[in-house]
């Protein structure tokens, strides 16, 4: 293992240290397949703290596909976190700046190499390059923290080195441990289309603005400024933003300056157009697009599984005349045949959604006789992680306390951060105490 660290540089009254680690791309087989992974974390300590031996918080992102946050600021959960914790931002691997799969990266392979590749960023592999770090730091044990996906990350470390644990925070991040992947897309829609009558019941000229624009979709060419065709099927997409607070509101005012005059003729703005490129995050992360449901899938292929429920919930299936709905975070394979940067990866993405052999990333056993204090900020009006899932997990885990709340999306990290992760803290406390 290569350990290689950068000059510190201090922000805000924090120390921000880099380091990088050469990491095995196969850890079941890494002494016959030579691949490495370079793996990036930034350390975070509060300058008054430089000397103190504190333990360690890690965060896990959500996703996948992203890296870790990059803070300005001593605030937010950070600032509750850096009060008692040195806190480690994972880049998680194939993101940021550990190896990150871009067509750039990946492009020379041809589609069975890249699906190979790709076959091993998934949690169980981000949580050993975790337990490779703290290894090679010789940190006894530290405690994580999970957004989203990186809740589920932090099951799959309760599941595979516990022992290596003080404490797992987890917010909007309890998922399914047993469920098909079909079943947690029919949760899904059924949350969409409730966030759909919320968003429309709210803001009464949105049917009739969205309807205009996917008539202009369908009946005219329409290009992104990076020249890629614009569809229905894409603009469905920006529903994503109804799972966030501040979202729906935000997507409204961009469809009430969608449309400009030209010579009398109305069309979609540029300013507009620019809008939507931009929340298409699959351009620029592809790992999202190609993984997502595989993180539901244990020794099971997912045959496209968004896809295929989709044809239960005909709402969804847009043709002109009919009242258009938005969809969410669900992946679906004509991404691989409209967004430019994702064309190149179509062949690979059919190979890992065929792929059935994905090994378990949960260990249900050993999550029912779990020692360590787990803390969960579940959140009931979840349109990514269904609520009812997480308490049928919760209630089979030991040692796990959930905070169930309606005052957050799933952002609410972000959104209020410094008071959920003070919350969790305390729970965890609690469950220390009655051990």
């Amino acid at each position: 293992m290569l350990k290689q660290s950068e000059s510190a540089f201090y922000l805000d009254g924090i120390k921000y240290q880099s380091h990088y680690f050469s990491l095995p791309l196969n850890y079941d087989d890494y002494t016959t397949t030579p691949d490495h992974v370079s793996v990036f974390f930034r350390e975070l300590v509060k300058t008054e703290n430089e000397d103190r031996d504190l333990p360690y918080l890690v965060y896990f992102q959500g996703g996948p596909g992203f890296p870790a946050m990059r803070p300005c600021s001593n605030s937010g959960w950070l600032k509750r976190a850096l009060e008692q914790y040195r806190v480690i931002l994972l880049d998680q691997r194939g993101t940021g700046l550990s190896s990150p799969i871009t067509i750039q990266t990946i492009g020379h392979l041809d589609p069975n190499q890249q699906a190979e590749y790709l076959s091993h960023f998934r949690a169980d592999n981000i949580i050993r390059d975790a337990e490779a770090i703290r290894k090679h730091l010789n940190i006894d044990k530290w405690a994580i923290i999970g957004q989203s996906f990186g809740g589920f990350c932090s099951l799959t470390y309760l599941s595979m080195f516990p022992d290596s644990l003080l404490a797992s925070y987890i917010t909007g991040g309890i998922p399914s441990i047993i469920r098909h992947i079909d079943d947690v897309y029919h949760a899904t829609y059924q949350r969409t289309l409730d966030k759909n009558s919320e968003f429309f019941a709210r803001f009464p000229r949105a049917q009739e603005l969205c309807d205009r624009i996917a008539d202009t979709l369908l009946d005219n060419k329409t290009v992104l400024p990076n020249g890629q065709m614009f569809t229905v099927e894409q603009f469905q997409q920006m529903g994503i933003c109804f799972g966030m607070a501040g979202g729906p509101e935000e997507l409204y005012f961009q469809l009430e300056a969608a449309f400009v005059e030209m010579n009398g003729k109305p069309e979609l703005s540029y300013g507009f157009l620019n809008y939507v490129l931009g929340q298409q995050s699959h351009l620029t992360n592809p790992l999202y697009a190609i993984l997502h449901e595989s993180i539901y899938c244990q020794h099971n292929a997912s045959n496209w599984s968004a896809h295929r429920v989709r044809n239960n919930y005909p709402q969804f299936n847009h043709h002109k005349g009919a009242p258009l709905h938005f969809t969410g975070e669900m992946v679906y394979p004509w991404f691989f045949d409209q967004l430019e940067t994702l064309k190149p990866l179509k062949a690979a993405a059919e190979i890992l959604a065929a792929k059935s052999d994905w090994p378990n990333l949960y260990n249900v056993e050993q999550l029912k006789k779990n020692t360590v204090p787990m803390a969960a900020a579940t959140y009931v009006n979840d349109m990514f992680v269904e609520f009812d899932f997480s308490r049928e997990t919760l209630r089979s885990m030991g040692n796990a306390r959930a905070w169930m709340t309606s005052e957050y999306e799933h952002n609410g990290l972000r959104v209020d951060g410094e008071k959920i992760l003070s919350t969790l803290i305390s729970m965890a406390e609690d469950i220390k105490a009655i051990q």
